[in-house]
């Protein structure tokens, strides 16, 4: 087995309470983790951030394991733990799913961690892992997509909003995409999404889809977007229909008058992000394997906003909440 030399500390972003950008401190002496029964040690290239990120340093989610958040990243295994590692050793590259990639090691469980495929070039493994993954069970798992289906894909030039607009096409869909900048509509429209509708300047976003549609209304509504939209998803959902909300960009999603679902038998489902692991159950590496399958039989493609700094952490956390991101965004320690 190979052997690295590990330093004693490292680099990473930690919080010491919960609030703004500002709480997330750039480090130079972290202590580097050292891996459990059943853990590996990564060295990570490339750190994938995700809008729920931003829940986690709010305190939305609770504290995070030595104050650093982060949920996937992508590197080298230079250490392993003493059992419960399989056919994982140091040397293996892999992406992971676990729990604080803000840094430059990680000390993550071998159930969690994939081999990133030949072929996949450097960085698009962090970048597809939960996004892709939450992406593919929402449209195989929480709501089983059919050909024909009308879906109204919210954000649809975020993260998972490309994801989708890719899978729905992939599924024979038609999909009908919102965004608030015509930069965003044109990316929407490139991954996929039939139509487009700017819901900053639409006066009428319900009067819209229903032309669009012909009066169906849709079938499925994926919303990352939250409480800005709800009483507009009430309206276009049609019957029998389902609305979905796995995001709350603009808070959380208001409520809805249960006599205004019944009335079309329509039902609502709420997955976050943090809910993943939930739905993908004990088959971590059963979905990874259908992910990587699934961006090459269907040529996915994954649209980088930017790569930062580790250090410049606090300016991607900015630009997140400013929703001026499209795509994924990667940071590299």
């Amino acid at each position: 087995m190979a052997s690295y030399l590990v330093p004693s500390i490292m680099n990473g972003v930690q919080i010491q309470r919960f609030g703004g950008p500002e709480v997330l401190q750039y480090k130079t002496d972290l202590p580097v983790p050292s891996p459990g029964y059943g853990e590996l040690l990564v060295k990570n290239d490339y750190i994938g951030i995700n809008y729920v990120d931003i829940y986690w340093r709010t305190g939305m989610f609770g504290p995070a394991r030595n104050g650093i958040i982060g949920r996937e990243a992508e590197g080298m295994i230079v250490s392993t733990g003493v059992g419960g590692v399989g056919k994982f050793k140091a040397g293996d590259r892999v992406v992971w799913l676990s729990y604080g990639s803000y840094a430059e090691y990680t000390a993550v469980p071998a159930s969690l961690a994939f081999p990133v495929p030949d072929g996949i070039e450097p960085g698009m493994a962090a970048a597809a892992l939960l996004q892709g993954l939450f992406a593919l069970t929402l449209v195989e798992k929480i709501v089983k997509v059919k050909q024909g289906d009308w879906v109204l894909v919210h954000a649809a030039a975020g993260g998972v909003g490309l994801w989708l607009c890719q899978l729905l096409r992939a599924h024979g869909a038609k999909t009908i995409g919102t965004a608030s900048t015509a930069a965003k509509l044109a990316l929407a429209k490139d991954h996929g999404a039939d139509y487009v509708i700017n819901y900053k300047e639409e006066n009428d976003l319900i009067a819209r889809v229903k032309e669009i549609t012909q009066g169906h209304g849709v079938d499925i509504v994926y919303d990352g977007i939250g409480r800005d939209q709800t009483e507009n998803n009430a309206h276009v959902v049609a019957q029998q229909g389902t609305i979905v909300t796995y995001g709350a960009t603009s808070g959380y999603p208001g409520q809805i008058a249960h006599g205004q679902l019944a009335a079309k038998k329509a039902q609502f489902v709420g997955p976050g992000e943090n809910s993943l692991m939930r739905n993908i159950g004990g088959d971590f590496q059963l979905w990874c394997t259908k992910l990587f399958r699934t961006m090459a039989k269907h040529n996915i493609t994954i649209h980088i906003h930017d790569t930062y700094p580790l250090s410049d952490m606090r300016k991607v956390h900015e630009d997140l909440e400013a929703r001026s991101t499209t795509g994924k965004v990667l940071v590299k320690p």
